[in-house]
């Protein structure tokens, strides 16, 4: 297996280990009760997607359709990007504190969160996950690859978006409607 290849499934395992460990963490932390749940099976579909992104992607590099050859290049521009957003997932984690979920839930005190990376965009964790999942289809440094991984794992985050869209809306009314018309879902200024 070629080196970057090997750093990509690397990075893909640390990062679902992460992911993993921030979970429990979370779990063995959590001061406040949870109130009420309405992820509506949106973390398993987004799981789902991820996997089948994630092995439509390998399949496609490995069946050599759709390589670029400016390997090097497009390997490193993958690697910063999965850095930029593994730093964009931490400091989002690190603002709502214990507010921080894995599920769409209500607990206890819930409160909107308007500060750091939330004064500006509604879920930076999901920008933050979306570039890391962005930056590892990069790095394959196939334009097949890309579109096969990032496809699937881009629909479940929307999905995802617009179920806690939903519930927040429904949890704190007119509050997240005007922090709605504050900020941009994703992307600053754009989305």
């Amino acid at each position: 297996m070629d080196i970057r290849l090997r750093i990509i499934v690397l990075f893909s395992y640390l990062y679902g280990f992460f992911e993993i460990f921030m979970g429990v963490r979370q779990r063995i932390k959590r001061k406040s009760k949870v109130v009420q749940k309405s992820d509506k099976g949106s973390i398993w579909l987004m799981l789902f997607l991820i996997a089948a992104g994630y092995f439509l992607g390998f399949n496609a590099k490995y069946s050599g359709a759709g390589e670029i050859d400016l390997r090097n290049t497009l390997f490193v521009a993958g690697i910063i990007i999965m850095f930029s957003g593994l730093i964009i997932r931490i400091k989002s984690i690190q603002t709502l504190k214990q507010q921080f979920t894995y599920t769409v839930k209500k607990i206890e005190n819930h409160r909107l969160v308007e500060k750091g990376l939330y004064k500006k965009i509604r879920h930076p964790g999901y920008l933050g996950q979306l570039l890391i999942f962005f930056g590892v289809a990069v790095a394959f440094s196939n334009w097949l690859s890309t579109i096969l991984m990032f496809t699937p794992v881009l629909a479940g985050y929307l999905n995802r978006i617009r179920i806690e869209e939903r519930f927040l809306k429904l949890h704190f009314g007119q509050n997240y409607i005007d922090y709605q018309g504050r900020t941009k879902k994703l992307i600053p200024g754009i989305f």
